[in-house]
């Protein structure tokens, strides 16, 4: 009986702390709502003085864009909103086509900082370079000006022209750009045959038909009889995450973990993993980045490395590893709010930190020749620094993974031959002559790439034949 009462009474007192913390929660949510509302108020009476009191008539809809715009320069540099003009703008910049200067840029330790230039752009051909700083955009300083701002201010019609004030390392002031605005337009990937049978994929950005276009690549690649492979994703200032995605799924067998993001909401925690038949048949790998590979290459980047399906030669990536996603809102302007970070399979966080190459090979310095940045870099070469503490395991120093190839899903670059460019294929796919290729000679960080791929070669090679002996 005893027993029996005592229960109930440690039932009750369970209910009235129930009731009691189920009050004092609300209370708080309330209270927390009540704030926000203050709050608001008190932006609606600022709004109410300045229609009714400041000197000069003010256009309503330019108040309410200013103050989110203040709203999201509080948080990053990556969240911004974007008015109806500059939201479609967006929308077709995403579909490879766009006017401009051919430059992605992004805030950076407080600096409007060139991620890269675009190929074959108007900032492309000037010279612009990856991690120049713009401080000025037509005699106007971009100190504390937004990043959504500035490409208003660099964007406009054909044939205009805009003046941009660039600090770089080595600069002893800043110098000026003048640059023709154009049209542009985008092919995302590009490829070629190199010497020793070695395909050659570029990718200038991440778009919505970027694994279309790259399935068409490896299509041909294969095609000709390529033995291993480089992917160039050095200047790809990103893109699209599902194009990221779709990217490495080319490489990575079903199953294997691409990316993971994490944010604040729970349906911002997502990962992505490789799909059975998209995966291409295994050949040795280089993936080549630089200070100018973001976001999405990144993404590329980090994942074939932590599965050890191939080497990551060049320098340490950018480091933008935030999620922004682009909400469409009620008169056609849009929001781009950072929602959550990305993380390799490993578990790093590349944002602020960046890709550690496993081969590091620094670009030439001004007034350098190849030959001698090669033997620089050889004599300066070390092997990756040490992941963050998260990693769960090293990245091994050859590919190990294999996968089946999907049907093609796009016709032939026309503009390509057949076999690609740099080499001669006979009809039974053979190498018959080589032709030098212009890019290989110029290039130190692709030439070591070339030469990494064909000592693999060789290693496999000499593994085969002695597998076969009695």
């Amino acid at each position: 009986m005893y027993q029996r009462i005592k229960n109930h009474k440690i039932f009750t007192l369970i209910v009235i702390f129930s009731l009691v913390f189920g009050i004092s929660l609300t209370s708080k949510v309330l209270a927390t709502q009540s704030n926000a509302y203050e709050k608001l108020k008190i932006l609606s009476e600022v709004l109410y003085l300045i229609q009714t009191n400041y000197v000069e008539e003010v256009n309503t809809q330019d108040l309410i864009y200013g103050a989110i715009n203040g709203m999201l320069k509080v948080l990053d540099p990556h969240s911004s909103f974007m008015p109806p003009d500059v939201y479609q703008e967006m929308q077709v910049e995403t579909k490879g086509s766009f006017g401009g200067l051919g430059i992605q840029i992004a805030i950076k330790d407080n600096q409007l900082t060139v991620i890269a230039p675009i190929e074959d752009t108007p900032a492309y051909r000037a010279g612009i370079e990856a991690g120049d700083k713009i401080v000025k955009i037509e005699d106007k300083p971009t100190k504390d000006m937004t990043l959504m701002d500035a490409v208003k201010m660099l964007r406009g019609p054909k044939g205009t022209k805009v003046t941009i004030t660039i600090m770089r390392e080595g600069f002893e002031k800043p110098k000026d750009f003048v640059l023709t605005r154009d049209v542009i337009e985008i092919k995302s990937v590009s490829w070629k045959v190199l010497e020793g049978n070695i395909g050659y994929i570029r990718i200038k950005q991440f778009q919505e038909n970027t694994a279309d276009e790259l399935e068409t690549a490896l299509d041909k690649l294969e095609e000709a009889g390529i033995k291993a492979m480089i992917l160039d994703l050095r200047n790809d200032p990103g893109g699209l995450l599902n194009a990221a995605v779709d990217v490495a799924d080319k490489f990575l067998e079903k199953g294997k973990l691409i990316v993971y993001t994490k944010g604040r909401a729970k349906n911002q925690d997502m990962r992505f993993v490789a799909r059975q038949g998209a995966t291409h048949p295994y050949h040795p790998l280089v993936v080549l980045v630089n200070h100018g590979s973001a976001s999405a290459s990144e993404i590329v980047a980090g994942a074939i490395q932590d599965h050890g399906r191939g080497l990551i030669v060049g320098t340490k990536t950018f480091g933008k590893g935030s999620v922004q996603s682009v909400v469409p809102l009620s008169d056609n302007s849009g929001l781009r709010l950072t929602t959550a970070k990305y993380y390799t399979p490993n578990g790093r966080t590349i944002h602020e930190k960046g890709i550690i190459p496993d081969v590091i090979v620094e670009l030439p310095k001004s007034g350098q020749d190849t030959e001698e940045a090669a033997l620089e870099a050889l004599s300066k070469e070390k092997p990756k620094e040490k992941s963050e503490s998260s990693d769960k395991g090293k990245s091994p120093q050859a590919p190990t993974e294999k996968g089946t190839q999907p049907e093609s899903k796009n016709p032939s670059d026309s503009s390509q031959q057949k076999t690609g460019e740099g080499s001669d294929m006979s009809k039974e796919g053979k190498e018959e002559t080589v032709k030098k290729d212009p890019q290989l000679e110029k290039d130190v960080q692709l030439q070591r790439a070339v030469d990494i791929l064909k000592g693999i070669m060789i290693f496999e090679k000499q593994k085969l034949m002695e597998a076969k002996k009695p």
